[in-house]
């Protein structure tokens, strides 16, 4: 589960970098603040999304169900035991979850300085909706959520650029931006395009917060002053909006240019159409649905009734009222079974006319489609004589494929299926694959196994899911 949760987070690395390297290359350097914003924002999230969308391309392979006894020679085919994990990988997920509990401890001890301040502040509520906090002891202007916190001297001078600009954050949501992007940087806290993005959004921030006050009329070379004056003594928050002398030199730049981003310019963003394209493509997997050859062609059927009455249908446990087709030129009424593995179990009733015209009457489930496997029992299912009789049966009905054995493709494949009630197999599936011929061939040896002793629970017979790694081994 941990190894899944790791390469799930390793897949949104990629992605953050890829996503970083198209803004820093593409955008960083256009005025318009808030697309910038949003696409910083949108790629974060959408690479936390994008490795959970998985395309699934289905591919029918047919596999014989022939159970012919066959000597392998130096071939070696064996049941392995799931291995523990290795020590590599314990060390890696503890060092993982190690460094997401001390960034995200970071961040709600900020979260916490910062309310505590508030609680001990005196607060100053305005008519816009903002509270001023006056701070017991000096700090530098900064803003959280909807307080402006301040320190005496400021709140005395009532610098209107100072409330201009940190009332531009809170009219933003920048503090909920922060959160968040804080949020997702915890569990990338290894990732330097995290880190990178995350001082990014910061600095557009500032850069919104900048536009908010020059658009009120105040001097800019004013303004530029009490940024260099403030700037030297930072709020010391980083889930707060302070001014910070990192982005101060690009802040003044940016206000110095005076330059509008082309409208074309956001033609660039086209480019993330590929990006979103190639990580689905990427992120595609391929599933085998077998099929079996003898079982395809010959299909179970069984005449129920021929006539124009009612009838009743037995399947297992179940008995089942079919009522005849209301036409008076129904010949016959049959049930036809149709068994798939891999697929449900269904039962079809055909009604034929006296043109010989055959059509259904209703599609019924059989009586384990609605009825959950277990995972686990008081007592598993055992292939009869137990695991030393079912290497006997494996050693003599495996067909090593031809193609795989002239390639020296190898490996363990593990495939999972339901024991049922009456011990038979059904619902097999490959839960790791090595190849399409091994796969399938593993399919088609645990499809002709004979019926296992089904598992029990308090007592009664259950469904159970049973997992088996085959391992394919050439000398």
């Amino acid at each position: 589960m941990m190894i899944a949760l790791l390469t799930y987070d390793l897949k949104v690395a990629a992605l953050i970098a890829v996503f970083y390297m198209f803004y820093r290359l593409l955008l960083s350097r256009e005025t318009f603040h808030h697309v910038n914003r949003v696409v910083l924002l949108m790629t974060a999230i959408a690479s936390y999304v994008l490795p959970l969308c998985v395309i699934t391309m289905h591919k029918t392979v047919v596999v014989e169900a022939t159970e012919s006894a066959i000597d392998f020679g130096g071939l070696t085919m064996m049941v392995e035991e799931t291995p523990q994990m290795p020590l590599w990988q314990v060390l890696a997920v503890v060092i993982f979850l190690f460094g997401v509990v001390v960034t995200l401890g970071y961040t709600l001890s900020n979260v916490l300085r910062v309310w505590l301040l508030i609680r001990r502040s005196e607060q100053h509520p305005q008519p816009d909706g903002t509270v001023v906090c006056v701070a017991p002891h000096d700090v530098s202007p900064f803003s959280w959520m909807h307080y402006i916190v301040l320190s005496p001297s400021d709140y005395e001078a009532m610098d209107a650029s100072i409330l201009a600009h940190e009332r531009g954050h809170i009219h933003r949501h920048h503090s909920a931006d922060l959160i968040l992007v804080d949020t997702l940087t915890a569990l990338q806290w290894f990732n330097p395009a995290m880190w990178m993005l995350r001082q990014d959004l910061r600095a557009i921030h500032e850069y919104e917060a900048d536009a908010a006050v020059l658009s009120q009329g105040i001097n800019m070379r004013q303004y530029q002053y009490l940024l260099i004056q403030k700037a030297v003594s930072h709020c010391g928050y980083s889930v707060a909006n302070g001014i910070s002398h990192s982005t101060l030199k690009n802040r003044i730049n940016m206000m110095l240019t005076n330059k509008k981003t082309n409208r074309t310019s956001w033609l660039k963003l086209l480019a993330l159409v590929p990006i979103v394209g190639v990580a689905l493509a990427l992120n595609a997997e391929s599933v085998n649905d077998y099929v079996y050859a003898e079982k395809a062609k010959t299909p179970q059927k069984k005449v129920v009734k021929k006539g124009r009455q009612d009838t009743k249908i037995n399947m297992g446990t179940k008995t089942i009222d079919v009522k005849a087709a209301k036409t008076t030129d129904v010949d016959s009424v049959e049930v036809v079974m149709v068994e798939a593995p891999n697929k449900d179990k269904k039962a079809v009733v055909m009604a034929t006319d006296s043109a010989k015209t055959t059509f259904p009457v209703v599609m019924l489930d059989s009586p384990e489609a609605d009825e959950k496997a277990f995972d686990v029992v008081e007592q598993l299912p055992q292939f009869p004589g137990g695991v030393g009789e079912m290497m006997k049966f494996l050693s003599v009905t495996v067909k090593y494929p031809e193609a795989a054995e002239k390639t020296g493709t190898q490996g363990r494949v593990i495939a999972s299926f339901i024991v049922e009630k009456d011990g038979t197999i059904t619902n097999i599936k490959v839960v790791k694959k090595v190849s399409e011929e091994l796969d399938a061939e593993a399919v088609r040896v645990i499809n002709a196994m004979p019926k296992w002793t089904p598992g029990m629970q308090k007592g009664k017979a259950v469904r159970v899911k049973y997992t088996i790694p085959i391992t394919f081994r050439l000398s």
